[in-house]
């Protein structure tokens, strides 16, 4: 993803560069770091831990979103970026300035002294500098990958720890098994501590009451303890204690309210007498995350997509989980006006590709398949033959603005879907900083 913060770009070069040249999934850098920091991880206020394979991020702009309406300050740790670093680490309220995290990183730096640490590591050990140096009344931290040896897992015991749905994906890091996954996200409760956690496959569920009961921690599960479902114009959430009516959240999408419910829920089990119905409400009605069905009405590619009066929306749902729910919203979009759909579609190397293609197969929509500028990025051609495979008609792109081009060039007004990696997201709203997220 590109990053257009100059001021931190040589320090964030030089943290790349301390990769250990062997990848073993450990706590252990991250706590030698976090021990010379004078351990930030502990002079945090109250924390909600967030894992998952999908919805994590979403449910994090809830909760963001709600406590924010409750007038709490409220730091966010949320990875990766689209288009700047600083989006990352957002303190009390405002995304770290590109002063300061200049200043944090060399900092960090400095203390890490030359020791092998991941990227991911030393960046989430700024984080948690940046935030204990901030009076704030929430810490809402997202995990990167899996749970129990993620870096943000330094963290002693959250106030509450959330579980978004479990599905596959970093299988090369968490393999292949639904079970040890689960596991893997599981990972983030603590002895004592309280979870929410959303509907899971029953794989995913088992491994899940398994560890809560290794650790002795207690878990609220969507379906059985709380719930969340369409009522009228709205939502109704159903919670142990209160039945609640509550507008449509905004971000679109059937899987969005799920994920609203289980922010809800996160929110709630703090206990904090300022988060109210009032709050709830108003964080689903304002809340907003990039490149996740978002809209896009700015920009270049926005333009040429109302050139043919076209919309133009963004999703960096990138493994087949995420794919069914992107093309469930495109059904809903094409049953409102029956207007034709265009799907832009990159994705990395790594990816399950037919996975990812296949919930696009009974749509009817003209596919696109693209490149992007990172260099892990699956040669439009190679998707080309995936989809070929599958039964899909294809055409091909080397980047996205030519993509979108093509997408209008007939002069048909549709609804066109730019799709896959996060890197092509990040590559979209970079083009101008009236897309930038903020």
């Amino acid at each position: 993803m590109s990053d257009h913060l100059g001021a931190h770009d040589a320090a964030l070069a030089r943290l790349q560069r301390l990769h250990p040249k062997k990848i073993d999934l450990s706590l252990e850098r991250v706590d030698r770091l976090c021990v010379a920091l004078g351990r930030p991880e502990r002079r945090l206020p109250p924390v909600i831990h967030v894992a998952g394979t999908n919805g994590k991020g979403s449910t994090t702009a809830f909760l963001r979103a709600i406590a924010e309406a409750a007038g709490l300050r409220t730091h966010v740790y949320t990875s990766p970026h689209l288009v700047r670093f600083a989006e990352r680490i957002r303190l009390a309220g405002t995304l770290i300035s590109d002063a300061e995290l200049a200043a944090v990183l060399d900092e960090v730096e400095r203390v890490n002294a030359g020791a092998p640490i991941t990227f991911f590591e030393i960046t989430a050990a700024a984080a948690f500098h940046a935030f204990a140096a901030h009076p704030a009344d929430l810490a809402i931290i997202e995990v990167g990958l899996g749970g129990r040896f993620d870096a943000t897992n330094i963290i002693p015991r959250p106030d509450v720890a959330v579980i978004a749905p479990v599905d596959y994906d970093h299988k090369e890091f968490l393999g292949d098994d639904l079970a040890g996954i689960a596991r893997e996200k599981a990972g983030i409760l603590k002895p004592g501590g309280r979870g929410v956690v959303a509907r899971q496959a029953d794989a995913a569920r088992g491994a899940i009451e398994a560890q809560a009961r290794a650790v002795g921690a207690t878990l609220g599960w969507m379906g059985v303890d709380f719930d969340i479902w369409r009522e009228g114009d709205g939502v109704a959430f159903q919670g142990p204690d209160r039945l609640l009516d509550l507008p449509p959240p905004a971000l679109p999408g059937a899987h969005q309210v799920d994920n609203a419910g289980l922010a809800i829920a996160a929110a709630l089990a703090l206990g904090d007498p300022r988060i109210d119905a009032d709050a709830l409400a108003t964080g689903l009605k304002t809340v907003t995350w990039p490149a996740r069905m978002q809209r896009l009405t700015d920009g270049p590619l926005a333009e040429l997509a109302a050139q043919s009066g076209s919309d133009l929306w963004l999703d960096g749902g990138h493994n087949p989980h995420a794919a069914c729910a992107v093309a469930e919203h495109l059904r809903s979009l094409q049953a409102r006006d029956g207007r034709p759909l265009t799907v832009i579609l990159g994705l990395l190397a790594n990816k399950d590709a037919a996975g990812v293609l296949a919930p696009f197969r009974d749509l009817g929509a003209r596919l696109i398949l693209t490149g992007f500028s990172a260099s892990a990025a699956a040669a439009p051609a190679d998707l080309a033959a995936v989809a070929q495979g599958l039964g899909l008609a294809s055409e091909t792109a080397s980047d996205v603005t030519r993509a979108v081009r093509m997408a209008t060039g007939t002069g048909v007004s549709g609804h066109i879907l730019i799709c896959g990696s996060l890197y092509l997201a990040g590559e979209a709203l970079g083009l101008s900083p009236d897309t930038w997220p903020t």
